[in-house]
């Protein structure tokens, strides 16, 4: 059966699940904005790890701000808006940072790159949920998630790419035109994600004074610990797998890395399994099950004692078990939102709950770079496990309290 052939909600469905995957890509593509560049910026510039690297805490700091706040704007102003709004950040990011002539300006390519980024989590779920069919949405969400798994794998190996060849500048401007081809997307389908008449109906509906009644729901609250717990442990996974495999098992620096891959590779694997999975119901405890075999995965790497070639195996099943809950996730912030609010809030439910996204991607080298700079490399493992057993404790409690 063709596109064409398709019945109208199925086709329907298929183009809202398609832009939404390739603009999320794009702005995973611009988490990776400057770190792919750090060489050539720390040599132009003249500066040390420790300041390159805090850009790109100014950029989590900024998206998670901004990503608490960009929900009231997906509910009054509508998703596709905030998108577009989203991208053009991208798109100016790019350009400025082609301009840039000091550390000051790095800085204000990570702020202006996180405040575009900051909307995309309460539009992306808001037009999911409003849009996609019931029986699609596991996976809507499955493809969500590895699209921007896509767009953390593709942004290294262009932007490396085009500043090997033409420079770094030249390289900004190649990520500029990223944002511009998505912008273009986002326009010319700007139709299948307008708001439903329904949506301006359920807005105007709203009694007085409820706008913030969302922060009085222990779910919420709970949704938004989870995120920072399982973001945490991601981050930490993401920044220091690759020393720790060395320290530990030996590996040389290009196994390591390639440890990491196998991890997120792994992880993608799991997210499409898990669209499948989640059409089933019992999300909460889906996710327990996964995390709890990836925690115990954590502690196994940890111990040391695991030959060499389990390696790669080991991370791809860590990967495995947390992209498997991610879909799953996703479906347990909806019912929070839609248990007590409705659907008009979901934009403020999803922007304040992925905020602590952000804020565990902020404090993973925070809270574990210490330990690393000691070398109790085992101890990050375990810290990893932890995080992930909590962050089981936490879904647990928001399937009981939606």
């Amino acid at each position: 059966m063709t596109t064409a052939t398709l019945p109208a909600p199925q086709r329907s469905d298929i183009e809202v699940i398609s832009v939404i995957g390739f603009v999320h890509g794009v702005s995973h593509f611009f988490h990776l904005l400057l770190p792919p560049l750090f060489p050539w910026l720390m040599a132009e510039f003249g500066l040390s790890f420790t300041a390159i690297g805090t850009t790109m805490t100014v950029f989590f700091i900024v998206s998670g701000i901004g990503q608490a706040s960009a929900g009231f704007l997906v509910d009054r102003f509508g998703a596709a808006r905030v998108l577009g709004a989203g991208i053009s950040c991208f798109a100016l990011a790019g350009v400025l940072l082609y301009f840039a002539t000091g550390y000051p300006m790095l800085i204000a390519v990570a702020a202006l790159a996180g405040l575009g980024n900051c909307v995309f989590h309460p539009a992306d779920f808001t037009v999911l949920n409003r849009h996609v069919s019931q029986q699609r949405l596991g996976h809507a969400f499955s493809a969500h998630g590895l699209s921007g798994n896509l767009g953390w794998a593709a942004a290294p190996v262009y932007l490396t790419g085009l500043a090997t060849a033409y420079g770094w500048r030249t390289a900004a401007l190649g990520a500029s035109a990223v944002a511009i081809a998505a912008l273009a997307l986002l326009f010319w389908r700007r139709e299948a994600l307008t708001d439903p008449v329904e949506h301006h109906t359920e807005r105007a509906s709203e009694p007085a004074g409820t706008t913030f009644a969302f922060l009085s729901s222990r779910a919420v609250w709970l949704c938004f610990l989870f995120f920072l717990l399982i973001t945490a442990a991601f981050g930490t996974i993401q920044n220091f797998a690759s020393p720790i495999l060395q320290a530990l098992y030996g590996l040389s620096i290009t196994t390591a890395a390639l440890a990491l891959s196998t991890y997120l590779v792994g992880g993608a694997a799991g997210i499409i399994l898990g669209g499948f999975l989640a059409q089933k119901g019992e999300h909460d405890h889906l996710i327990a099950g996964a995390l709890g075999v990836a925690a115990l995965l954590a502690i196994l790497l940890a111990a040391g004692i695991m030959p060499a070639w389990s390696i790669l195996p080991l991370m791809a099943g860590i990967g495995f078990c947390t992209g498997i809950a991610g879909p799953s996730r996703d479906l347990l912030v909806r019912r929070a939102a839609t248990a007590r609010f409705g659907k008009a809030a979901y934009g403020r439910v999803y922007g304040f709950v992925y905020s602590g996204l952000d804020l565990g991607l902020a404090m993973a080298p925070v809270i574990f770079g210490g330990l690393m700079d000691a070398r109790h490399f085992s101890e990050v493992l375990v810290g990893i496990a932890i995080l992930q057993v909590l962050a089981i404790f936490s879904a647990l409690r928001v399937g009981k309290a939606v």
